[in-house]
């Protein structure tokens, strides 16, 4: 799919290498960019944000829940046939030019470059999502950022965990932090790693040494291909609203509101052209297609 490109500070060209069956492994830059005025601006317009005078914790907060209620968490594009390239560029164009969402990978990627662009300093961190069973998935399994204001202050921004908190977390301190999805609190771990727990229930497990992009490449794959994953098993587009969350997965239309919970099936593909355009936001030339199965229900993600 062509998507509108948005102008940026730095140019970069990014291949793909054909597998046998699939979509095309991405071939991934080293080197991040930081976007040029326009495309932090045109970026600004997408979340409905105003430009901030600094690049400071409280402007951070207000970026971080704009994005939540404006982009998506979704998975489409595995659906769709739609190859999911690991690059900056490319994320930009899809997330600000296609008005489209992704799940970690793209969207805290995307997320990253906006806030470089406006004076912040930004590391990813690779994490792994703990399962059922309390054990951590694979590495590279989940993507957040650690922020770094003008001040120097640290946060854990994480805008691509679907139902997680609605504000960046505090990335030293070790005490509870309230946050209108939950309680969260960030515990040191084996190894010097962290883990991110929300109402006492471990999350993830993350690892605070910068990694590159490029570094995510497998775990990308991974959760495009690998029957153990449930994207390629279920479709997801999620996002926050001012009273709780929407979710369509599959036909089924999931509305939280005020504590509230409420699922209706949709009749017919023209209602569900309808719920992506009107609630999401996404228009699509044609439907996502699960290979080998109906869509499952609501899940948190990786």
């Amino acid at each position: 799919m062509t998507t509108p490109s948005t102008s940026t500070s730095t140019s970069t060209s990014t291949s793909t290498s054909p597998t046998a069956s699939g979509p095309s492994v991405p071939v991934v830059p080293a080197e991040p960019f930081v976007p040029g005025a326009s495309a932090v601006d045109a970026y600004l317009r997408r979340i409905g944000a105003e430009r901030p005078a600094r690049a400071d914790a409280g402007a951070l907060r207000e970026l971080h829940l704009r994005h939540l209620r404006t982009v998506p968490f979704e998975n489409l594009s595995i659906h769709l046939g739609e190859d999911i390239v690991l690059d900056e560029k490319a994320l930009l164009d899809k997330v600000v030019g296609a008005r489209r969402g992704g799940f970690c990978y793209e969207v805290n990627t995307a997320f990253a470059v906006l806030l470089r662009g406006l004076g912040y300093r930004v590391a990813l961190l690779q994490g792994r999502v703990i399962g059922p069973e309390g054990k951590p998935g694979i590495p590279y399994d989940h993507m957040a950022l650690l922020v770094e204001t003008a001040e120097g202050e640290r946060w854990l921004a994480d805008v691509g965990f679907g139902d997680h908190s609605h504000f960046p977390l505090a990335f030293d301190e070790r005490a509870d932090q309230e946050d209108p999805g939950g309680v969260f609190r960030i515990t040191a771990a084996a190894d010097g790693d962290l883990d991110v727990l929300r109402d006492g229930k471990p999350q993830y497990r993350l690892e605070p040494r910068p990694r590159e992009l490029a570094d995510f490449t497998a775990g990308a794959w991974y959760h495009q291909t690998s029957p153990d994953s449930h994207f390629p098993r279920s479709l997801i587009c999620s996002l926050l609203t001012e009273d709780g969350r929407i979710t369509l997965s599959g036909r089924k239309l999931i509305t939280r509101a005020h504590g509230d919970r409420d699922e209706r099936e949709l009749e017919g593909e023209a209602e569900v052209r309808e719920a992506y355009r009107d609630l999401f936001g996404i228009v699509l030339d044609a439907l996502p297609v699960v290979r080998g199965g109906e869509p499952e229900s609501e899940k948190r993600n990786p």
